[in-house]
């Protein structure tokens, strides 16, 4: 009963809040913005919507194949169709509860390539942390090339700089000293802990240990670059976002890959991110609002058609 009350939660939640958003956002507009909203979906140029549904088509194939090199690392050679129909499976299924995905993933690989599960969730949490060390470099580059305009922001906001600085600084030291006690600690919660993720943890590992480290590594870049592509390609779709620089595009990257994890796959929280962001920049709320719609819109339909096929051909293509 517990289980399916927090299940229940864990679903019903996030979505809530992302029709919450939805609403906040739509409230706030008027209705000549709104009215704007429609046009732009109207006049946009899709062409360049479709340009970024293909380049997405690389993300998905560089993140299976790049998983292939953690399984193969510990002993299991598994057909890349599986792989792939897997995580268009897990992209799907994050759209319902956030992070599920990466459950459902291993789950899927150890259904049908027999690899434990795990072996496989290490590999995949593995995954997490490179992708998270990388999108932390975009980060890094764009707050400090928008350093003045987003140091001014939080001077209009009467939010401290030094507060922020004191939370990251108290935030790693307790992670430093997490990873020291994980490590170094003899204690028999520790180790009786240690045993029991003894498969998870390998998975983990299998990127340090692995023979073909640079090839991942090159796929863990080139993942994020086609993430950034197809969220780049897309300001030609308006002719209001068509002649944005650079800077602002990797911001509103930033934070809209920030607002995915607040809702299912961004419901509501992407295009808002994405209005609020660009509104530092002088753009008008309208059109950062039908940008972030289109963006997320579009994604989201793609996710929903490669995850529903690839369940459809996974019990079909492996059949005994």
């Amino acid at each position: 009963m517990k289980a399916s009350l927090r299940k229940f939660l864990s679903l019903t939640i996030p979505l809530l809040i992302g029709i919450g958003i939805i609403y906040y956002q739509f409230t706030t507009l008027t209705a000549d913005e709104i009215e704007k909203i429609k046009i732009s979906f109207l006049k946009a140029d899709y062409l360049f919507v479709f340009l970024s549904l293909f380049i997405a088509l690389f993300g998905y194939w560089s993140r299976a194949y790049r998983w292939q090199f953690a399984l193969r690392h510990l002993g299991y050679q598994t057909k890349f169709h599986n792989t792939l129909m897997s995580v268009c499976v897990s992209y799907l299924v994050n759209l319902t509860i956030p992070r599920s995905g990466e459950i459902t993933r291993a789950a899927l690989i150890k259904k049908y390539e027999n690899v434990p599960f795990d072996k496989g969730f290490g590999t995949i949490v593995a995954e997490r942390i490179v992708d998270m060390l990388i999108f932390l470099l975009f980060v890094t580059v764009g707050f400090i090339s928008q350093f003045d305009r987003l140091y001014q922001f939080l001077l209009d906001e009467n939010i401290q700089f030094e507060t922020i600085i004191w939370f990251t600084i108290i935030g790693f030291v307790l992670f430093v000293l997490f990873v020291l006690v994980w490590i170094y600690a003899e204690w028999k919660i520790i180790l009786k802990v240690k045993q029991k993720l003894s498969g998870l943890i390998e998975g983990m590992q299998s990127i340090v240990k692995m023979k073909n480290k640079w090839s991942y590594i090159f796929h863990s870049f080139f993942i994020w670059f086609s993430y950034l592509l197809m969220f780049y390609v897309t300001i030609y779709a308006l002719p209001e976002t068509e002649n944005m620089s650079f800077d602002v595009v990797l911001m509103g990257f930033i934070f809209g890959t920030l607002a995915i994890g607040f809702t299912n796959g961004g419901l509501g929280a992407y295009p808002l991110a994405i209005a609020l962001i660009f509104s530092l920049f002088g753009i008008s709320d309208d059109v950062g609002t039908a940008f972030g719609w289109l963006v997320w819109t579009s994604q989201t339909l793609l996710t929903i058609f490669l995850g529903l096929l690839s369940y459809l051909f996974l019990p079909l293509l492996n059949k005994k």
